[in-house]
């Protein structure tokens, strides 16, 4: 069955996670503007599988949907704890980084109240109409109606897609050996199981890899005999924490993104590998708690059950009398070893990827004016670069690392982010974005009116001793 909605939308977006949600929660606040957002989950949801007791946000609970562009906002976090009496409690509490699990149910309340956003909505067509000058969206319900819209613009917030090292793919799909490797993505879903294996591997060196580690050696006995034993391993040089000064921060604002913008392509990537500790590492409270749960079970002379191994990549994995065998290279000492492991656990990260529905029959993507790596070339509005015979504009969120830099990713920029683009949108200013955000001076500094006004002095003097 087929349905048309005849409405032409100022914007749709496809995806509702935080940053799209964000951009819904903002456009609300601009009544003339007809939005529409899908998401194919039956309702909002946040990384679920690492939504455990005791981890929280990585950034504080200012960078919320809106508040660090429209602290008025109705769909603060603060009105969410207004609207659930829960104010006391987090005054009290004196929370500055929030409960993970929280921010996933202030963002469903955000989710439930904005009638632009449908769920159980999956995209699988977007096209452009020539004829009428717009974008064409389908998408289908559960019970297999295709609904399609129109829109003079499109917004792109699919998210990330796990990422597996290569040696690990082919053992996630081995059926006996369902749910003994997984992402981190789906730790949740099979922690008891895990919970009850004699060893488990963690790969991965970052928040989701430590709290994958720490929340499974809390499963092991006081006395250190029941549960797994956790093995760590990292590619990176040491176990880091994340860098949180606040001069360091300062790479998460608009200043830092005209900067990496400028730069060359391959200094940008160059950057990117370089940064990791701005945005993968860990943070240091969670670093201090593996730390202290570690000193707790070797009191009195106890072995730990548990092992930390940076610097180390797994090269070939194998299965071998239901255990899991991997060929480790340590990258200092250039020197292969092995562990078998009866479950692995591949905290690896997350990259942009190329939705199907771009490259479906009349789909999108052969208008797209892909990079020669295949990606979105991003403008500093978040515009996708398209056939120029297309009038309409496409936008994309949290797909442009490439070009915008290490606060792709990161919540604290989503607010500022969402804005600039319902600006452009709009074509006019529906809400002030910053025009500097930092004290750091990025690049080049600019001679001030003193510096221009003593040179311009310095040159007219020479002059007239010429």
């Amino acid at each position: 069955m087929t349905d048309s909605d005849t409405r032409v939308y100022d914007l749709v977006g496809i995806g509702i996670g935080p940053f799209n949600l964000s951009l819904a929660a903002l456009a609300d606040g601009a009544p003339d503007l007809r939005t529409l957002f899908l998401d194919a989950k039956p309702a909002f949801s946040w990384h679920p599988g690492l939504l455990m007791e005791g981890t929280t946000l990585q950034v504080p609970f200012l960078a919320d949907l809106v508040t660090m562009v429209d602290p008025t906002s109705p769909w603060s976090y603060l009105n969410y704890l207004r609207h659930h009496d829960r104010m006391f409690p987090f005054f009290f509490s004196e929370r500055f980084h929030i409960p993970r699990r929280e921010y996933d149910a202030y963002c469903r309340w955000v989710s439930d109240g904005l009638p632009s956003c449908q769920f159980d909505a999956h995209v699988d067509e977007l096209g452009w109409d020539e004829k009428d000058d717009v974008f064409v969206v389908g998408h289908r319900a559960a019970d297999g109606t295709l609904t399609r819209v129109r829109a003079r613009q499109v917004v792109l917030g699919v998210g990330t897609n796990p990422v597996v090292p290569e040696p690990l793919r082919p053992l996630l799909t081995e059926g006996a050996q369902a749910g003994r490797v997984l992402h981190s993505a789906d730790y949740r879903t099979h922690r008891a199981r895990l919970a009850t294996c004699d060893d488990v591997t963690v790969i991965g060196a970052g928040q989701s890899g430590a709290e994958v580690a720490l929340d499974l050696l809390r499963h092991q006995d006081g006395d250190g005999a029941g549960g797994p034993y956790v093995r760590w391993l990292a590619r990176t040089n040491a176990f880091a924490p994340m860098e949180y000064s606040k001069i360091g921060l300062e790479h998460f604002t608009p200043d830092y993104i005209r900067y990496f913008r400028a730069l060359p392509e391959e200094r940008r990537e160059q950057l990117v590998r370089e940064q990791w500790q701005l945005y993968k590492g860990v943070s240091e409270e969670t670093l201090a708690e593996l730390h202290d749960e570690l000193y707790e079970r070797t009191i009195g002379g106890a072995e730990p059950r548990a092992a930390l191994h940076p610097g180390v990549a797994v090269v070939k994995a194998e299965v071998h009398d239901d255990r899991y065998v991997l060929t480790c290279r340590h990258a200092q000492q250039d020197a292969l070893f092995e562990i078998r492991t009866s479950a692995i656990v591949s905290a690896t990260g997350y990259a942009a990827s190329r939705p199907a529905f771009l490259d479906g029959e009349d789909g999108l993507g052969a208008l797209v004016d892909w990079d020669e790596k295949g990606r979105y070339r991003i403008d500093g509005d978040y515009r996708v670069s398209l056939d120029p015979r297309i009038s309409g504009r496409l936008y994309v969120q949290n797909a442009e690392l490439h070009t915008h830099g290490i606060g792709a990713p990161d919540l604290t920029l989503g607010a500022w982010r969402a804005a600039t683009i319902l600006n452009a949108v709009a074509g006019r200013s529906v809400l002030r974005v910053p025009r500097r955000a930092a004290w750091t001076t990025f690049g080049v500094p600019m001679p001030s009116n003193s510096q221009l006004a003593h040179s311009q002095l310095a040159l007219s003097e020479e002059k007239k001793h010429r």
